[in-house]
């Protein structure tokens, strides 16, 4: 993409309505704007970045045997009525129509999943079975104060299972924490599986947890044995003894990244959803449910990765793979000669396949152009200049030295 056909979003300085650093580095690099506390526009380069993360969740989800489907935000009051959540979910956004009927808008997605699996599960030829989808969510929270981390407005990937018993759910529950292990590895993230209570869901859970300086939860962790729990159902101190292996414990901060939960019969029975056996008797279908906060991800993502210039994205999700800067000098014969050589670098990396914004402005120092090109934060910059001859300066992101290298040294950089 050309950066001179990009709009131009970057601010000088970070916005002083934002407390957390992911929005304020977001907003400032042109990431996202905002409209109100916990809802932001995401602008083309976080769209990008958006789409990155929802690509890695969507090929672990497929990989795991989920279908993916795309359900309404628009829910009607009886289906939560039905679970006893329209009056228990304080985070549940209602809204009255111009029929004076109510409304909510979906914060998660179990009241609606349940009466589509009725559709298709009859008997126990049709399960198990598990539906997906990467959607707007939407809740009430009394603090939209972390940016990212906690929007009123957000973007959620939640997959929910469907069995014939508790065994068989065990077995995709242990299916799915090594698909959430891969998409968080895969993200650049280090994430600890943490027991944690169920919330509104059920009585026990499991959270993937980042450490971040920065983060909502307290974690109680052992380093050597990878015991982990929340904050909320353990308040061990650091030092304390751990329960599995006897080493000291210690307390982090900590962002929860996605949890899944063992639903069992709870929202199956409110709706009678069951099947039949071999024998021809009914039984209750037992569930699960697993989500990730895909807006969140990359709030999380930029808490953890950056440095005093800018964002460090992982090449896994960046907005694009390689920068590439055309350092323009005033004589006009050198930056006709200059801009030539940028566009064959530009044409032969797109041709490579390789995801590439390329900085063709003119009137712009050189100066700007770097300073930008760190705030961004991509991963690998290049550099035709006046300087650079028939080679391209090389540098990555996140390391200190540049050298000058042949196209064949970048071509088998991005294969690697």
């Amino acid at each position: 993409m050309l950066q001179s056909h990009l709009s131009h979003f970057i601010r000088k300085e970070a916005p002083k309505d934002e407390e957390a650093y992911n929005a304020q580095i977001l907003i400032r690099a042109g990431f996202i704007d905002k409209l109100m506390a916990g809802v932001y526009t995401f602008l083309p380069l976080g769209l990008r970045v958006l789409h990155h993360i929802e690509c890695i969740v969507r090929d672990e989800m497929n990989a795991l045997g989920a279908q993916e489907v795309l359900m309404p935000v628009l829910h009607p009051r009886e289906n939560w009525q039905q679970t006893g959540r329209w009056d228990s979910l304080d985070v549940l956004f209602k809204v009255i129509a111009r029929d004076k009927k109510e409304y909510a808008l979906g914060p998660t997605h179990e009241e609606i999943v349940v009466p589509v699996a009725q559709r298709a599960i009859f008997s126990y030829k049709d399960l198990p079975m598990a539906l997906y989808q990467i959607q707007t969510k939407f809740r009430d929270e009394a603090r939209a104060k972390s940016g990212l981390l906690r929007g009123r407005e957000f973007l959620m990937k939640d997959l929910y299972s469907f069995h014939t018993d508790e065994a068989d759910l065990e077995m995709y529950y242990q299916r799915a924490i090594v698909a959430y292990t891969t998409i968080f590895k895969r993200l650049g993230l280090d994430a600890l599986l943490v027991e944690a209570s169920g919330g509104t869901f059920s009585k026990f859970s499991h959270e993937f947890q980042v450490q971040v300086a920065s983060g909502e939860d307290r974690i109680v962790y052992c380093a050597v044995c990878q015991f982990a729990q929340n904050r909320e159902i353990n308040e061990a101190q650091d030092g304390d003894a751990c329960p599995t292996c006897g080493k000291p414990l210690t307390v982090v901060a900590a962002s929860e990244v996605g949890n899944i939960f063992q639903l069992k019969t709870k929202y199956s029975d409110p709706f009678k959803l069951q099947y039949t056996d071999h024998a021809g008797t009914s039984h209750a279908v037992i569930m699960g449910c697993y989500g990730i906060g895909i807006s969140r991800l990359m709030g999380i993502i930029a808490e953890l990765f950056h440095d005093e210039k800018g964002l460090l994205w992982p090449a896994s999700v960046a907005p694009f793979q390689a920068h590439l800067l055309a350092i323009v000098p005033a004589d006009e014969a050198q930056k006709k000669d200059i801009l030539a050589k940028a566009q064959g670098v530009y044409d032969r990396l797109r041709a490579e396949g390789i995801e590439v914004l390329y900085d063709d402005r003119e009137g712009i120092s050189a100066g700007e152009k770097f300073a930008e090109s760190d705030l961004i934060g991509i991963p690998v910059r290049l550099v035709v200049s006046a300087k650079t001859g028939e080679r391209v300066e090389f540098k990555e992101r996140a390391k200190p030295d540049a050298s000058q290298v042949d196209f064949s040294f970048i071509t088998q950089y991005f294969k690697a």
